[in-house]
């Protein structure tokens, strides 16, 4: 997948593409966590929105139980995964939460980003040929997905393989977290503050006990990265650097997949992209899925 051009490329240039292609990747998986549809489903099957969400995205890697499931979600509530685990027990009770997304992400993308089915079905090759290159060292959330079967559809493949590259940069992400000696409730605070959001937003939308985001906030000024309730400048640097170095890895993938293709990528998922982001701004809300959103230069460290 690679030509000279790709050698050419510094580490600066791959994670600009990496910066802006994740973007996409996050667009093209993340909208459904709010999907009507999808909530809809998710209940019929006995657990609400928020909790389906969790059962569904953990299906892979339910086998490996609760904790293990906290510790690759990073900042997702504890509780709320301990609940879906207590209700659910078995790894084979989440399969019906995945079946069920399978079928409302099909349907929304065919409603809401109309062509959208039709280039993941194109791309579906190319994408997984890139997946099955990437290292699992370190990454098992990401290595969960692989041992699971893969679809008929064409498009829900492409899509499959679109959420298996956002789950290796996620687990990246967290082992860059974690690296820095954070927690995911001090992750969470850190990158409220660099987005520029109301005090404590970002963790109480994800769950988080106001007991929890309170022991955070202590944990951090004693670190020195946050002082009276306030992030401090280096909390800021801080986080931009998990930022850049979240970047700087996530290059992988891009440079697995080679330069052209990387770029026809941005070229192609952008458009489709912005159709789903403003369905995240209909059913959550325009400060979710951060993301997907491009920061103001005025919030940065």
């Amino acid at each position: 997948m690679t030509g000279q051009l790709d050698d050419q490329l510094g580490l600066d240039e791959w994670a600009a593409i990496a910066r802006r292609n994740s973007r996409s990747v996050q667009t093209l998986i993340g909208w459904i966590f709010w999907d009507p549809e999808a909530v809809k489903r998710y209940g019929e099957l006995g657990l609400p929105g928020g909790l389906g969400y969790i059962a569904s995205r953990a299906a892979p890697f339910s086998g490996a139980g609760a904790e293990a499931v906290n510790a690759a979600f990073g900042s997702i509530s504890p509780m709320g995964i301990g609940i879906v685990f207590a209700q659910l027990g078995e790894a084979s009770n989440f399969l019906p939460y995945w079946r069920a997304r399978n079928e409302a992400v099909i349907q929304g993308l065919k409603s809401f980003a109309p062509g959208t089915t039709e280039l993941l079905s194109e791309w579906r090759i190319d994408l997984w040929n890139a997946v099955a290159q990437l290292p699992t060292v370190g990454r098992p959330n990401f290595a969960s997905h692989l041992s699971y079967d893969r679809v008929d559809d064409g498009g829900l493949d492409g899509w499959h393989a679109v959420n298996a590259i956002r789950e290796w940069r996620g687990d990246t992400h967290w082992a860059i977290v974690a690296s820095h000696g954070l927690s995911g409730s001090e992750a969470s605070i850190l990158h409220n503050s660099w987005l520029g959001y109301d005090a404590n937003w970002l963790s109480l939308s994800r769950g988080n006990s106001p007991e929890s985001i309170a022991a955070a906030w202590s944990s951090l000024e004693r670190k020195g990265l946050a002082s009276a309730g306030t992030v401090t400048a280096q909390g800021l640097l801080l986080r931009q650097q998990i930022e850049d170095e979240t970047d700087a890895l996530g290059a992988e993938i891009w440079r697995t997949l080679g330069y052209e293709r990387s770029e026809a990528f941005g070229r192609e998922f952008e458009p489709p992209c912005e159709l789903l982001l403003e369905r995240v701004n209909i059913t959550a809300g325009i400060r979710y899925q951060p993301a997907s959103r491009i920061r103001e230069s005025s919030n940065k460290a």
